[in-house]
């Protein structure tokens, strides 16, 4: 089954918590602590795989979750880091935030991208020992990891896409020009889902060509098949528009042209305006002279190169093939969607959600909007240590803290800081 649309939720691992542990050997009396570190949560990566051709994969595993940091333990062992996940996608694919839509990555090459990081380590209790307090009996628990919802598009990458009503002979020539296999039937819709195909018209020259399920009247509103993949022609630099000239099916040759142009032009402007050309297929066939030069008049009026083809005989395909790659070779690369996603900020809480825990003398102060205060704060600079407390005070932290019965001397711990409480 062809799938190039789907939904997953990735979550990091979250970091191993600290451990409370102190030293015991045999004649050493007083054993300090040797509480180890949390190991950090796994990470999630995405790739290319070039021999993926679909999104199938995704359509029924639809949350992916790295392993998590394990726990410190004694003897200042840290715990073991959680294994990094790595995602593989089709060459081509569109990754989209999906609340906001905005692009994450276009996985249009070989690199590697990171969607989420994981959560970091909580400290064992050697890190609290001091002077003072050298049996703490606590440690810190490991942070959360990233999460997001993410949208998998995928946008085929083919130097030239095939358009065109069904049957009018898209698939043939697709397998004449090139080594692909197509399926090929004289019957509507016979192509379910886009095919690819390598033409190569010179000495280590090549250039890939889409076959883009039939487009009918409509399809930019979810008629046919053509709603589900006219995405895959956004990155297509060149269009060969195929129609059908013989009129075998009563249809009027001029009228598909307009009405295909207005399908793609109602899907995208851009997309209308790009470089053109049209191949009148089956005119081996072709019983009306007068209608193939009024065809003829109508395609060249609109700026476009016109030439008459028989994928079945052959006839036309080397000029067609030429004024492929002759156009390819000035046209821009093929299209690179630039990231425009911006990270939400993550649920901050409040300061009254604050969770605050004493140990003997210690006070440790853990929470979303915590966590985003100290990230923002340079605790090496007397300004923003300032800036730190005033906003503490403002927000009814220190109050809290007071109302508890902290006093002069006990330390407060937060996240990777400390420092001394003083009235």
């Amino acid at each position: 089954m062809f799938v190039d649309k789907a939904s997953i939720e990735v979550i990091a691992g979250k970091g191993g918590n600290g451990a409370v542990s102190f030293h015991r050997e045999k004649y050493v009396t007083a054993g300090g602590p040797d509480g180890g570190d949390g190991g950090r949560g796994g990470d999630i990566f995405v790739s290319v795989d070039i021999n993926m051709s679909t999104l199938m994969d995704f359509k029924y595993k639809k949350k992916y979750k790295a392993e998590n940091g394990a726990d410190g333990s004694g003897s200042n062992r840290t715990g073991k880091d959680g294994k990094d996940l790595h995602i593989s996608v089709p060459l081509g694919t569109l990754i989209r935030e999906k609340e906001s839509g905005g692009i994450i990555a276009d996985m249009s090459d070989a690199a590697t991208v990171r969607l989420v990081r994981g959560g970091n380590g909580g400290w064992g209790n050697k890190h609290f020992a001091t002077s003072t307090r050298q049996t703490p009996r606590f440690a810190k628990a490991g942070m959360s990891g990233e999460a997001i919802e993410v949208e998998l598009e995928l946008k085929l990458l083919a130097d030239v896409g095939l358009v065109g009503y069904p049957n009018v002979g898209k698939s043939t020539l697709l397998s004449v020009v090139s080594k692909a296999h197509p399926k090929i039937a004289d019957y509507h819709f016979t192509t379910l889902y886009p095919n690819l195909g390598v033409v190569y018209f010179d000495e280590g020259a090549s250039f890939v060509v889409a076959d883009i399920p039939g487009i009918i009247e409509g399809a930019s509103e979810g008629a046919g098949l053509g709603h589900d993949f006219l995405r895959h022609i956004d990155r297509c630099r060149l269009i060969v528009h195929v129609v059908d000239i013989s009129g075998s099916e009563g249809r009027d040759p001029i009228d598909d042209f307009e009405k295909i142009n207005d399908e793609l032009r109602q899907y995208s402007p851009k997309l209308a305006e790009r470089k053109q050309l049209v191949a009148a297929n089956k005119c081996d066939i072709a019983q009306d002279s007068d209608l193939s030069e009024r065809f003829k008049n109508h395609v060249e009026r609109k700026g476009h190169s016109l030439f008459f083809i028989s994928a079945v005989t052959n006839k036309g395909i080397k000029e067609l093939t030429n004024a492929m790659a002759k156009e390819l070779s000035k046209l821009p690369p093929t299209a690179v969607y630039a990231p425009d996603y911006v990270p939400r900020r993550r649920d901050m809480g409040t300061p009254e959600e604050l969770v605050i825990e004493t140990f003997d003398d210690v006070w440790t102060l853990e929470g979303p909007w915590l966590e985003r205060l100290v990230q923002n704060v340079n605790f090496s600079d007397h300004e923003s240590r300032m800036f730190f407390e005033r906003v503490l005070r403002n927000a009814g932290v220190i109050g809290r803290l007071e109302e508890m019965g902290i006093k002069d001397g006990d330390t407060v711990s937060i996240y990777n800081i400390e420092f001394d409480y003083f009235e």
